[in-house]
C-alpha cells in the first residue's frame, strides 16, 4: 500500500497531504483514530477522521474514498 500512497500523494500533491503514522511510536494516535488493525488507512480533514480503510486495498478503492472528500472541500471552496 505503501507505493499505493506514494503515488497518490504526487499525483494530489497540491490537494492532499499523506502522512506514515508508526502506531508503536506513537500509541495516542493510534488510540486517537482508533486504529487496531496494520494496515489502516485513515483520512482525516479539519482534523477529524471522515474515511477509513483496513487492511490492504487496491488502488481504485483508496482513490474513490480520496477522491469523493477532495470533490466535497473543492466545492465547498
Amino acid at each position: 500500500m505503501e507505493s499505493l500512497l506514494a503515488h497518490l500523494a504526487r499525483k494530489e500533491r497540491s490537494r492532499l497531504r499523506v502522512r506514515r503514522i508508526d502506531v508503536d511510536a506513537r500509541p495516542e494516535l493510534a488510540r486517537r483514530f482508533q486504529i487496531d488493525v496494520v494496515p489502516t488507512l485513515v483520512l482525516v480533514k479539519d482534523k477529524q477522521a471522515v474515511g477509513r480503510l483496513e487492511g490492504r486495498m487496491s488502488a481504485p478503492r483508496i482513490e474513490a474514498m480520496v477522491e469523493r472528500h477532495l470533490e466535497a472541500e473543492l466545492v465547498l471552496a
